[in-house]
């Protein structure tokens, strides 16, 4: 007996300010459609121009009232956008933004997903490492949502769902990740659970992949498997493999290992991969 696929009620998608989105939402209304979600929220931020210097330094008030103007019109033409692209095609769509203060815009997304069951982003935005008043860390943003977050490749605005490679890794991260998948999986032609490891381990690799196909058959989905020897990093060769002519793959899903407090804005080399690949949309669970 299957159980079937529990599917999201509600998807939250990240605009970033100041900048076109258009890709970003038509992905975002082409997958509410697929997964039949009837509410999709849409949510940006912008921080106030950072001041450097000494904690004496203040800013001009002109300054200070130039940049709030610009900040209601990025946020307000960040709304038309979305309300333009996904009105009509949901049942329901609602607007969240603000001006982040006090910590970071990933603070406030993360914050905000209790209303979500899915965050839709995008990878890699250009000008993100230099100007953190528009754009968001998206590794912290992963490792602090809470939910699963489908990171959209650079300029694609449709999830490619032929083929989908699971990423297997033997802990709670990787079961988070699959649970999560779990609607997307369904709508796959084809889902290979792939594990990568030493030459001595593949036995046990090929024990554990299996599981999760059997797993995924209780589920209503039909999986192969991969157990890989390492040949390289575990993320370039999951990302050739990902690559391979015969497979082809559109979306790769995982879990997301993040590190200490301190240095949480640095995820291993599988997750970093995830989460820059600028060539197919990956779904990371945390």
């Amino acid at each position: 007996m299957t159980t079937p696929a529990s599917l999201p009620a509600s998807l939250m998608v990240r605009l970033a300010a100041g900048a076109p989105n258009d890709a970003l939402l038509k992905l975002t209304a082409d997958l509410a459609a697929r997964l039949k979600v009837a509410r999709v929220i849409g949510i940006s931020a912008r921080q106030p121009i950072p001041i450097y210097g000494s904690p004496d330094l203040y800013a001009p008030a002109e300054l200070v009232a130039w940049d709030r103007e610009q900040i209601d019109k990025e946020l307000k033409a960040a709304e038309e956008e979305f309300r333009s692209a996904l009105e009509g095609r949901v049942a329901a769509v609602e607007w969240r933004s603000t001006v982040v203060t006090y910590g970071s815009i990933a603070d406030y997304v993360a914050e905000q997903m209790r209303a979500a069951d899915l965050l839709v982003t995008a990878a890699h935005e250009s000008g993100a490492l230099l100007d953190r008043s528009r754009y968001v860390n998206v590794a912290e943003l992963v490792l602090r949502a809470g939910r699963p977050v489908l990171v959209a490749a650079s300029g694609q605005d449709r999830v490619d769902l032929r083929t989908v490679v699971v990423g297997w890794k033997d802990t709670r991260e990787a079961r988070r990740a699959v649970q999560d998948a779990l609607p997307l999986l369904r709508l796959a032609e084809r889902v290979i659970v792939v594990e990568i490891v030493a030459r001595d381990e593949v036995a046990d690799a090929r024990r554990r992949t299996q599981d999760v196909a059997a797993w995924l058959t209780g589920h209503g989905i039909a999986a192969t498997t991969r157990a890989a020897v390492t040949t390289d990093s575990e993320a370039v060769q999951l990302r050739n493999i990902a690559s391979d002519l015969e497979l082809d793959s559109g979306l790769l899903v995982g879990g997301a290992y993040g590190h200490t407090r301190l240095r949480e804005w640095v995820l291993g080399g599988v997750t970093r991969d995830f989460l820059l690949q600028p060539l197919r949309c990956s779904l990371v669970s945390h």
